[in-house]
């Protein structure tokens, strides 16, 4: 099992961060690894990966979802095996931190080698990086869902 901790700090309100990481449709417009997410149920979702031409499809059930707090999920099925957490930190009225936490198990020689030369943190970063210059540049969230699971 390996463990993936990242964290970005963003220049929006935590709401405004937070409602755009519930769109998990939108997630391939700055995810660039993301192919497609899928809303199959207020807490499934499918997902359609391509890390670096290895292409995975797997489910993922949200686990606990607390609006402007955190959102966690673990796969269920599917070609990978993860579970994980991004959590949602004000730093006053216009910033917050964001903070993912990943638990995976590589299932084939492709991710133990990736696993073993730090791909994933990498890939993560790249991610939440890309999640910053998103929501940075519309200023307001594309959508919001303030359900909790």
């Amino acid at each position: 099992m390996a463990h993936v901790l990242v964290a970005v700090e963003v220049a929006v309100p935590v709401r405004t961060a937070y409602d755009q990481w519930t769109q998990f449709a939108e997630f391939p417009l700055f995810m660039p690894g993301v192919e497609s997410v899928t809303q199959r149920a207020p807490d499934l979702t499918r997902w359609v990966v391509d890390l670096q031409g290895v292409r995975r499809t797997f489910d993922a059930r949200i686990t606990q979802q607390s609006p402007d707090e955190r959102v966690a999920w673990a796969t269920v099925g599917g070609e990978v095996s993860h579970s994980g957490s991004v959590t949602f930190h004000p730093l006053g009225d216009a910033a917050c931190r964001l903070v993912v936490q990943l638990d995976f198990n590589p299932s084939g020689p492709a991710e133990r080698t990736a696993a073993l030369l730090g791909v994933v943190p990498r890939r993560i970063r790249v991610d939440l990086e890309a999640f910053r210059t998103f929501i940075e540049k519309r200023g307001a969230a594309t959508g919001g869902w303030r359900g909790a699971i």
